[in-house]
């Protein structure tokens, strides 16, 4: 042990000293050199910076641009919403708020929650014996998040499922 604590002093000290003493020369360089550190040296770059020639005062309504693709650029677009049009679902997300085997609590809780969020459309489904309500068409999961909470408290044990929603074209 003594002979490792040997080994290990003499570099420990040697690494702090040397350390110690490359800091106090970098703060002496970046001073002016009369030993005041916290000044910093400015210099004028100006010299090295490229300089342009102004163009002249009818050249600047001379100039176009050379390649123009804006009439095929249109095509490709009216392409593009032409097959987007055509789309009609989308994968999302729905909130189940209701699956069990009974018809009249599942129909209480569809009109509680039309009367809660009426902008939202509800999907009602059957498969013997049980029912399934779920309702919204969200892309993502935090707007599904934002309905939730404002019908927290009417169905505590709702939840976010991803599913095929439709795509509503407002035109």
């Amino acid at each position: 042990m003594n002979r490792i604590a040997s080994i290990l002093l003499p570099l420990v000290l040697v690494f702090t000293m040397s350390c110690a003493s490359s800091a106090g020369r970098a703060g002496s360089e970046t001073g002016t050199g009369k030993g005041n550190s916290t000044e910093k040296v400015k210099e004028d770059l100006s010299q090295y910076r490229p300089k342009y020639p102004l163009p002249a005062e009818g050249a600047a309504a001379k100039l176009a641009p050379t390649h123009q693709v804006n009439d095929q650029v249109a095509v490709l677009m009216d392409t593009v919403a032409a097959v987007n049009r055509n789309i009609k679902y989308a994968q999302g997300y729905r909130i189940l708020a209701y699956n069990g085997s009974e018809r009249q609590a599942v129909m209480n809780l569809r009109k509680a929650i039309i009367g809660r969020v009426p902008d939202e459309k509800d999907y009602l489904t059957y498969q013997q014996p049980n029912f399934r309500l779920k309702f919204g068409d969200f892309f993502s999961r935090v707007e599904a998040q934002q309905i939730l909470n404002q019908i927290q408290d009417l169905i505590p044990n709702a939840q976010i499922v991803p599913d095929q929603i439709n795509i509503n074209k407002r035109h």
